[in-house]
């Protein structure tokens, strides 16, 4: 990938807009990381306003969408979703026909909607706004629990800072695992809060709307070495377990079965990403019991093994020792 085009369309989010500056437009040769033929597109070229009451000059039309290797499209306004310029709409099934990479952040994803590209793909786009897209484009699986989803070359991102999660995970996958920490320590955030291979992740704890659950949820987190079950969580949290299963899903949109198995598998990337640890030890640390069943639930929820997990996103300074029989054990498997 060596060129990339930013689509900047009137009232566009200026915060999401400079993370694709940030992420694909800056020189860090210096680091020995390669540039990028970085251009702004828009319609019709001149002052873009934003949705925060300011404009930016951008100078290009749309050609370079039609030969860049990424094209980018940042949120636009509600307003605009059923009514999103045809010619942007060419752009993007233009790029889509060649295989160019696309990203959209947030609401973008409205405009890639528009043009068919999502039809028949998993998709995301911020949490406020996955039941529209549901309901307006029914051939688009959205899943509004993730923070970006990468179906072939077309990557969606949910609101705000996700779409820093989806550039980054562009760039590792066209510049490899090591220059995209790099930048992503130029840019003092974590370089993965992804799900490596999976092509997803799920979002971190939400919040909940009362505090009465967050004691229960905190403890869970802090003892996922238990064979926790629903009936302990209510029992913790003094409630019968029907109650506590309705007040759960109201807090959390999830089931307490379906949110402890997530955090279960975070938990797991985690100890594989900072750990030496064996698949054995990290089973039993994270309430699975054997590496079997870790391996089983890791694979079918992010769609790679733990060892390959590992093999990819495994920290070169891991903050644990080394444990050889439990190590020897998880070379064993793939």
């Amino acid at each position: 990938m060596e060129s990339v085009a930013v689509i900047v369309l009137p009232g566009f989010a200026p915060f999401e807009f400079g993370l694709a500056c940030e992420a694909f437009g800056l020189d860090r040769s210096d680091d020995g990381i390669p540039s990028f033929d970085f251009r702004l597109c828009t319609p019709d070229p001149g002052l873009v306003p934003s949705n925060l009451g300011f404009s930016i000059t951008v100078d290009g039309d749309l050609s370079f969408a039609y030969e860049a290797d990424l094209v980018i499209v940042v949120p636009i306004p509600r307003s605009t979703w059923r009514s999103v310029d045809l010619r942007v709409i060419d752009a993007v099934r233009a790029a889509a026909a060649r295989d160019a990479w696309l990203l959209s952040v947030c609401s973008g994803a409205f405009v890639l909607a528009a043009a068919g590209v999502l039809d028949g793909r998993r998709a995301t786009t911020h949490w406020r706004y996955a039941d529209t897209m549901s309901q307006w484009y029914p051939r688009i699986d959205v899943d509004p629990d993730v923070l970006y989803v990468q179906d072939g070359r077309v990557v969606t991102s949910a609101g705000t800072a996700a779409g820093l999660d989806a550039s980054l995970h562009v760039l590792r996958q066209v510049l490899g695992a090591e220059m995209a920490n790099v930048i992503a320590r130029r840019m003092v955030v974590a370089p993965q809060r992804d799900g490596g291979q999976a092509q997803f992740i799920g979002q971190p704890l939400p919040v909940a709307r009362s505090l009465s659950l967050a004691p229960v949820t905190d403890w869970a987190v802090e003892n996922l070495c238990l064979e926790l079950t629903v009936d302990d969580l209510a029992a913790r949290a003094h409630m019968s377990p029907r109650t506590f299963a309705r007040r759960f899903k109201a807090d959390f949109g999830t089931t307490p079965a379906a949110w402890l198995a997530r955090q279960r598998i975070l938990h797991a990337q985690r100890m594989l990403e900072s750990t030496d640890l064996g698949l054995d030890r990290i089973a039993e640390e994270c309430g699975f019991g054997s590496a079997a069943v870790l391996r089983q639930n890791f694979s079918r929820v992010l769609g790679v093994s733990p060892t390959a997990y590992r093999g990819r996103f495994r920290c070169d300074d891991p903050a644990t020792p080394t444990e050889p029989a439990d190590l020897a054990s998880a070379s064993s498997v793939a």
